[in-house]
């Protein structure tokens, strides 16, 4: 009687398409961020938004969501850029509550996870 030994990393193989996914993601997220930063350097050179300022306060609406938008953008790079951190030092998809692997379906579409659906839904 031979016990299946418990996986507590994912294979070279693995972590390198997971890299690949992460890498696709922080392309997109940057220029996502990109194109955020460009709109708000394109409000504040506007001269017609210099003028009404006071009187419209639409485009300060516009111009705090878009800075909201670009920090979350910035706080979602940090998280993948640490992720391929983790895949580097070959502890990624370990949930750090439970030392378990997290599952590879949640980790294809949550790349940066650090915790297990079990260990989310216990928090």
């Amino acid at each position: 009687m031979s016990k299946e030994v418990e996986k507590t990393r994912y294979s070279d193989d693995e972590l390198t398409e997971f890299r690949e996914i992460i890498e696709v993601k922080l392309e997109k997220a940057r220029k996502q961020l990109d194109f955020y930063l460009q709109q708000l350097g394109e409000m504040a050179d506007n001269q017609d938004n210099k003028i009404k300022g006071l009187d419209d306060g639409l485009s300060t609406f516009e111009a705090e969501r878009l800075t909201t938008m670009a920090s979350r953008q910035k706080k979602h790079i940090q998280h993948l850029e640490n992720a391929l951190i983790r895949i580097e030092n070959k502890i990624f998809g370990v949930c750090r509550v439970t030392g378990k692997l997290i599952s590879k379906e949640r980790l294809k579409a949550v790349p940066h996870a650090t915790l297990s659906i079990g260990a989310k839904q216990k928090k």
